[in-house]
């Protein structure tokens, strides 16, 4: 039988598609508060209800624009999820400049301190609802245990996290992560509400579909499914060979791949953001799609994608391509 709060969030509190408010942190450019207020606006009136943040994501500055425009809005009426694992402690070393090592474009007058301790896991509950200005947020996930010590996130942040929610101090509890490895692990060994898959569960890529789902039925995990454009690749209605993927540049065998889904979509006469912004959630433990967005626009869009009416035979016809799980 699954916990009262778990099943809570397997109700439509939980929007299909929520807002990972990275951008609004200056992720790969700098927003002004107007300019971060006007995305946020959008996803709300789009019906984005689920908002998805972190301390990481422009050393706070994602939290506090985000926790002040939400504080404009009825508490019951939206969820909030943040992340602990990286606390942010004033930087010795500020020499003026922008975070740009981690793509964020804020002044590096702090830095980010990995802490997987229960002090430093209620430490960062704390600090993140400070900057928040909300009275609870609803689910805390660690966040990309892999880059430090999965080891030690295992025996002490995960248990950390599960007593925050004995407490009452959050409802949910969780990881998000790119790694599948690392999920598996974590879903396995921890007793988690919900995992947030980042890029490794989208229409060109399930890796996820190994271990990761499987364990999630098994224990009756929730998904949230982040990252399903594969760096905005799939976010275009034509694809170029030159348009980034993760880090670099694509691999051939990935490009062939694009071309073959591709081909499927248009045979149905459906827009390839569209395919894959839905398709995660053909899965039945994925609750909801988080994207996205330095500009209104975009976030209009991916609505208006969510709401595509997508037939059967698409996936139907890419199952049996092998393209999909």
């Amino acid at each position: 039988m699954l916990r009262p709060e778990r099943a809570a969030l397997q109700n439509p509190a939980l929007t299909r598609l929520g807002y990972g408010a990275a951008n609004v942190g200056n992720l790969f450019r700098e927003l002004s508060d107007d300019q971060a207020w006007a995305i946020l606006d959008a996803a709300w009136e789009s019906g984005i209800r689920y908002f998805d943040t972190a301390p990481h994501y422009g050393l706070g500055l994602s939290e506090q624009r985000l926790g002040a425009f939400l504080r404009t809005k009825p508490r019951d009426e939206f969820v909030i999820s943040t992340k602990a694992g990286r606390l942010l402690r004033p930087n010795p070393d500020d020499d003026g400049g922008l975070d740009l090592a981690a793509d964020f474009h804020v002044p590096t007058t702090l830095r980010r301190e990995w802490d997987f301790s229960e002090a430093g896991v209620r430490a960062s509950l704390e600090e993140s609802q400070e900057r928040l200005g909300l009275d609870r947020i609803d689910v805390l996930y660690l966040h990309d245990p892999e880059r430090h010590d999965l080891d030690l996130a295992l025996r002490e942040a995960f248990p950390a996290l599960e007593q925050l929610r004995a407490e009452g101090a959050v409802d949910a509890i969780g990881i998000g992560s790119m790694v599948s490895e690392a999920l598996a692990a974590a879903v396995e060994s921890a007793d988690l509400d919900l995992i947030m898959i980042a890029g490794r569960y989208t229409l060109l890529e399930q890796p996820a579909a190994d271990a990761v789902l499987p364990a999630c039925h098994e224990r009756g995990t929730g998904v949230v499914a982040a990252s399903v454009f594969n760096s905005g690749l799939l976010a275009k209605d034509e694809p170029s060979r030159d348009d980034r993927y993760e880090y670099g540049r694509m691999p051939e065998p990935l490009w062939e791949r694009l071309q073959s889904i591709l081909a499927v979509c248009r045979a149905h006469d459906v827009p390839l953001p569209a395919a894959a912004v839905q398709f995660p959630l053909r899965d039945a433990s994925v609750r909801s799609v988080v994207v996205g967005g330095s500009r209104p626009e975009q976030l209009r869009r991916n609505a208006e994608l969510m709401a595509v009416d997508i037939p059967a035979a698409l996936w139907d016809d890419l199952a049996a391509a092998g393209l999909i799980r």
